[in-house]
């Protein structure tokens, strides 16, 4: 699967999880390509259980040439977007960490642009950086808003566009990760793993385009924007309750 042309000693490993995003891939390692240009940079692909034509389509891009700066890791059963991440964090060989979307909403120059904004800043391992994203329509941005709101009060501290990505930071920062979720407040745990770590979070204005393909996992209707509202804030209470319960990072 194309691990023979494997980047030796990558700077900065990127974890992107596939769950049906065959579709996506071509473009997504065409696009990613242009970004990183002549960079040690490793594209993680996590084929995260998907049902569809993402393992052949990833066989068959992933043995060129042109595509060696990236390689895959396959989840048998989807359990979960955290899950998939984790995964691919795990398996990184990087100094440098990041993750971002597959579904083509997220530029995959991003990432190199919060990193070169990480490599310039002082003290780079003390510090995450992340997307802000820009251009969404109102419903969306006040349910951001919202979730920021309640994420601040549950935690005490200020999150801000939780899921907005990238996020790019220090391999030490896995070590914090202990009880991660297998959903999608990974992303909220993340950011709130670094606060408690005394790490210094950085944003990086991104576009949030639309989707190129398929509909998105959790946000297809209202009932289920609702479900997903309901979990998250459930999420914030337990880690806000276990915040009070135990000392240290």
């Amino acid at each position: 699967m194309g691990q023979d042309k494997l980047v030796k000693e990558p700077i900065l490993s990127v974890i992107v999880p596939c769950f049906n995003e065959a579709r996506s891939l071509r473009s997504l390692l065409e696009r990613f390509s242009m970004a990183i240009g002549d960079r040690s940079v490793e594209f993680l692909l996590v084929d995260n259980g998907s049902t569809d034509e993402t393992a052949a389509v990833l066989a068959e891009q992933l043995g060129q040439p042109r595509f060696r700066f990236a390689r895959s890791v396959k989840v048998e059963r989807n359990i979960g977007y955290g899950h998939g991440i984790m995964r691919g964090l795990r398996e990184a060989r990087g100094t440098w960490l990041a993750f971002t979307h597959a579904d083509m909403q997220c530029d995959p120059a991003d990432v190199i642009r919060g990193f070169d904004c990480l490599q310039s800043q002082p003290n780079p391992e003390g510090i995450l950086v992340k997307g802000r994203r820009l251009g969404r329509p109102w419903p969306d941005r006040m349910l951001t808003i919202g979730m920021q709101i309640a994420a601040t009060a549950l935690l005490r501290t200020v999150l801000t566009d939780i899921n907005a990505q990238p996020k790019v930071f220090h391999r030490r920062l896995l070590s914090k990760l202990t009880t991660p979720p297998v959903d999608f407040n990974l992303d909220a745990y993340v950011l709130y793993a670094a606060k408690r770590a005394g790490l210094r979070i950085l944003t990086v204005p991104v576009t949030f385009g639309p989707r190129h393909y398929g509909v998105s996992k959790w946000a297809f209707s209202l009932p289920s924007k609702i479900r997903h509202i309901n979990y998250s804030f459930a999420f914030l209470c337990r880690l806000g309750f276990s915040r009070d319960s135990t000392s240290g990072t």
